[in-house]
């Protein structure tokens, strides 16, 4: 065994003293050192604010950033990545992550980034954003250490209500009713209405709730009542209730047929005859005849005249002017003689 061990030396010697050989081996360490050179590259790191120059000839950006003793936290960002291939005059840029604080759907979050806006973040952490969702600071702003992002949920709900629509009630006066008569033409009926109404949720809790529209389903129909303004009264000599559509005070004066109030004779033509074309006449159980103001009161008119009776506006007399009302008696009767001008009430009556 030992023989074998010194013959081999003694071959290896005899090799290395030739110098074709030594010859080779020198071109082949040339050849190898010479390449290594050539596989240098220059890098240019950019971390931490300040731009580092590194020669080397690693294949990937891990091994070149060993290689320089660049240490990269578990959340900052490498562009490009650690097991990109290393080419000549390369930038690689490395992105410190910073402490921040994400708060969205009842969750506090404290994370690292490296992401440089409030959206790159959000979207990082795989949270959607509805189109009404608010956002605190905006989505465009930049990443700082120790920012605070907050996201909202906002939900808009459109509320329909139906509501009814109360009738009003139409009165309309009516002589032919006593008063204080109320009688119902026709009857009313609601109408209904939708209510459109926006409320405004942010993370479940109402914040707004306005009305936006109102839209009519059913129009209401007016209630028609006929209220009676028809009073009455009982006629001081008795008797049944006499209704009346309106009362007057009127100057109450008195005339006959004869000439000393109407200028004529009997005999002349018109002698006791109204304006009407009717005779004169005084009935005290019945109409008499009365001279009015047809201003005042319209000729044919039924009337009733305290302390004189139920009469008819038949007549017209020159000064019968305004709120006189002129009264007929026969004349030469005690009835005549004792009538005194006065005022009383005259009603109108129907």
């Amino acid at each position: 065994m030992e023989n074998d061990r010194r013959l081999a030396l003694l071959k290896l010697r005899k090799l290395l003293t030739e110098p074709a050989l030594i010859a080779s081996v020198l071109l082949t360490l040339v050849i190898f050192f010479v390449s290594m050179e050539r596989m240098k590259k220059d890098v240019y790191v950019e971390v931490d604010g300040k731009t580092i120059k590194i020669t080397t000839n690693a294949s990937k950006v891990k091994d070149v950033l060993n290689s320089a003793n660049i240490k990269v936290g578990q959340w900052d960002r490498i562009l490009p990545g650690l097991d990109s291939s290393v080419k000549k005059d390369m930038k690689i840029s490395i992105k410190r992550a910073v402490p921040v604080t994400v708060r969205y759907d009842g969750k506090v979050e404290k994370i690292y980034t490296a992401y440089d806006t409030v959206s790159e973040v959000l979207k990082s952490k795989g949270i959607a954003l509805n189109q009404s969702d608010k956002v605190v600071p905006t989505l465009s702003s930049n990443i700082i250490e120790d920012l605070d992002i907050k996201v909202t949920r906002v939900k808009e709900e459109t509320i329909v209500t139906t509501v009814e629509i109360p009738f009003k009630t139409v009165k309309r006066s009516d002589d032919n009713l006593a008063k204080g008569t109320v009688k119902v033409l026709k009857e009313g009926a609601a109408g209904e209405k939708d209510i459109i109404t926006k409320v405004v949720y942010e993370d479940g809790v109402e914040v707004l709730r306005v009305k936006t529209d109102e839209k009519i389903k059913k129009t209401p129909i007016d209630k028609l009542i006929a209220v009676g303004t028809l009073s009455w009264f009982i006629p001081s000599r008795g008797g049944d209730k006499v209704y009346y559509t309106r009362k007057l005070v009127m100057k109450a004066t008195s005339y006959t047929a004869d000439y000393a109030s109407t200028g004529k004779n009997p005999g002349d033509p018109g002698f006791g005859i109204t304006r009407s074309g009717t005779r004169v006449r005084r009935d005290p159980d019945g109409y008499s005849t009365v001279a009015v103001d047809p201003r005042v009161i319209p000729l044919g008119t039924k009337l009733y005249v305290e302390g004189y009776g139920f009469a008819i506006a038949e007549d017209t007399g020159g000064a019968v002017k305004g709120k006189i009302i002129d009264l007929y008696f026969h004349p030469g009767t005690k009835e005549y003689r004792n009538w005194n001008t006065k005022y009383v009430d005259v009603y109108i009556i129907r």
